[in-house]
């Protein structure tokens, strides 16, 4: 049964943001929220918790492409090859923000990631997640949740979601209502900003 959390989504409650960091090292999945849509989320270096991911997801792991949440662009060289100037500029003037960008990947990627050839990296503009992240001391892998409804693509009630994943996951944060217009996909392999999906945000 998960655990539901109620964090202020603007002044998150420290002790609280422990708790999710906790779950996090001991290699539980969580559902938090963001600056776009809910989100799963796990360990990226606890490769069973990447497993469990993908299995959530219906893909082998092998095969699945998480995000990497990271809560500034510290950590990119941790992840991506590194990156000119120009790139650089480009990403700190939208980052944070609601989008995911794709670049090429590093070799020293954590073993759920060997092989990538491309990251997706995203900060979203949402002191929950970016305070998880800073507690934990890394990037987290995420993955958007979607909706079996063919109307609505993504989730937004917070409660719905804890129903439907109680016995999915180890906890859920409830920070309120998300959005229900995922992050807009932006690929910087070719030089070149390309959008890949149009979401929120606008570059």
């Amino acid at each position: 049964m998960a655990k539901i959390l109620r964090i202020h989504p603007e002044n998150p409650q420290e002790n609280l943001i422990k708790e999710v960091v906790t779950v996090l090292k001991n290699g539980g999945l969580i559902i938090y929220p963001s600056d776009t849509v809910y989100a799963l989320g796990c360990n990226i270096f606890d490769t069973k918790a990447m497993e469990k991911l993908a299995q959530l997801k219906k893909i082998k792991l092998e095969k699945a492409r998480f995000s990497i949440i990271c809560n500034d662009l510290s950590h990119l060289s941790g992840f991506t090859k590194p990156i000119d100037t120009s790139v650089f500029r480009f990403l700190k003037s939208k980052i944070p923000g609601p989008f995911t960008f794709i670049m090429d990947a590093s070799k020293n990627l954590p073993t759920a990631y060997k092989g990538n050839k491309t990251i997706g990296i995203r900060v979203p503009d949402h002191a929950v997640p970016q305070m998880i992240v800073e507690k934990l001391g890394h990037p987290i892998a995420s993955t958007s949740i979607k909706d079996d409804d063919e109307i609505l693509e993504y989730s937004t009630d917070p409660e719905l979601i804890a129903e439907k994943y109680e016995n999915l996951v180890d906890l859920v944060i409830d920070s309120g209502y998300g959005d229900n217009i995922a992050s807009t996909i932006v690929d910087l392999t070719g030089g070149e900003p390309e959008i890949i999906r149009e979401g929120k945000g606008e570059l």
